[in-house]
């Protein structure tokens, strides 16, 4: 497995922030993501959405496998590095897509609901602020743009399709999903402290947030601060998300 890993270890210049490889391929898979996910919804009825959004759950589980395989044995010298383990708020659309076809269907509208708003906050936030997703190995640059892409384009076929509950009770039913991940994310960072750094949504109560302006907050008036102030700014990016497709995606009469 090892050699195997390591025939993908193909080098590059790490690209910078908003350099032309960037801002180009950013711009290409937007627009692609966009008339994609729309030209999906309108071809493919609901159950087979759910089909296609379990699919999607399977690529981004056999790319995670791959990434996770090639940071302890290219990157990382045989160590698994806890920082990159995947539960992030970018890495739930992993886990959620795979779960849709054994929960009823109230949850399915929770779990798109969710997608929905958090999928498109994450990926424009991170194609935004894309430091941590260029690296010098194609592997891992690639696979940091096109996952935060893919949830884009996860979360407009969810929005395009009406798959959620753009309804104010919709995004109330989300709140108590996003806390329960909250307290997870906080629970893996607590028990892997004896192990290595580990900061699961950015919520670390040891280390000031990796995120930009968040981190200068976590300094100036301590992590706690920090923290939740990256969480109510995540609350309202999810709940802005969910309003704008309330107003140009209005639900079915």
């Amino acid at each position: 497995m090892k050699s195997i890993v390591e025939s993908t270890a193909w080098p590059m210049t790490a690209p910078a922030p908003y350099s032309f490889f960037h801002i180009a391929f950013t711009a290409v898979g937007l627009t692609a993501a966009v008339f994609l996910a729309y030209y999906t919804a309108k071809r493919i009825k609901s159950f087979g959405i759910y089909r296609l959004l379990f699919c999607c759950g399977l690529l981004l589980t056999a790319s995670e496998c791959w990434k996770q395989l090639f940071l302890y044995y290219v990157v990382n010298g045989e160590t698994y590095d806890w920082w990159y383990f995947p539960f992030q708020l970018c890495s739930l659309p992993m886990y959620f897509c795979l779960a849709l076809p054994f929960v009823p269907s109230k949850y399915k509208t929770i779990l798109c609901t969710f997608m929905q708003d958090f999928n498109l906050l994450g990926g424009i936030m991170a194609l935004a602020e894309p430091s941590g997703l260029l690296h010098p190995y194609w592997f891992l640059t690639l696979h940091g743009l096109i996952w935060h892409l893919l949830l884009i384009y996860i979360g407009l076929v969810i929005a395009f399709a009406r798959l959620s509950d753009t309804s104010i009770r919709g995004l109330v039913r989300i709140v108590p999903l996003f806390c329960a991940c909250c307290l997870i994310a906080f629970v893996i960072n607590v028990t892997a402290k004896p192990l290595g750094a580990a900061d699961m949504f950015y919520i670390s109560p040891y280390y000031p947030s990796a995120q930009i302006f968040f981190h200068e907050a976590a300094v100036k008036w301590g992590i706690a601060a920090g923290n939740i102030i990256y969480l109510l700014s995540a609350c309202l990016g999810g709940a802005i998300f969910h309003g704008i497709f309330k107003w140009i995606i209005p639900p079915e009469k």
